[in-house]
């Protein structure tokens, strides 16, 4: 499920389409493997009958719950989450139910930067900083994957928007 092309300009492209890095998931999904096994077996120990029946559901529904907080939101969270890069601005959206979004038009970008621990450099993540020109002042962007393709990526897509600007100035200033 890419970036609608409706919410596109009409000469924009999308060049990226990211979530935050996969690494996210980890630790939800070592959650959920836990909280399975622990009511598997909760459910093995318990003994049948009525009160072993109750017992049974009460186990079944505290996995649920257990499940909700510790993997399905983060999951949510993450799939919600997106990153888009395209030949005109950057598009930022979070949110689960709620959403947020914000849009950072490449000739508005004064610098972008990034930086990545060590840990973060091992798998392929990092920290994406945006200043732009405008009052919001800057957009951090954490668990980017391929940050430092995303940065040059970025550089490479704002030098063509500049170029492409000066020759319709140009282009406007000759008619």
């Amino acid at each position: 499920m890419g970036y609608p092309q409706r919410l596109l300009g009409d000469d924009e492209h999308v060049e990226l389409d990211l979530h935050p890095h996969w690494i996210n998931l980890v630790l939800p999904v070592a959650a959920a493997v836990v909280i399975l096994a622990a009511a598997a077996v909760g459910v093995s120990v318990v003994p049948s009958g009525s009160a072993g029946g109750v017992a049974q559901i009460a186990i079944g529904v505290v996995a649920l719950i257990l499940l909700w907080f510790a993997t399905i939101r983060a999951w949510l969270r993450w799939i919600t989450t997106s990153y888009v890069i395209t030949s005109e601005r950057v598009v930022v959206r979070e949110g689960i139910l709620s959403r947020t979004g914000r849009d950072i038009p490449l000739q508005r970008m004064n610098d972008v930067t990034f930086h990545h621990t060590f840990f973060e450099r091992l798998i392929g993540s990092g920290t994406l900083t945006i200043e732009s020109a405008g009052e919001r002042g800057q957009v951090v962007l954490g668990d980017v994957p391929r940050v430092e393709y995303v940065q040059s990526t970025l550089y490479r897509l704002t030098e063509e928007d500049d170029i492409r600007r000066r020759r319709l100035g140009a282009t406007a200033d000759e008619d």
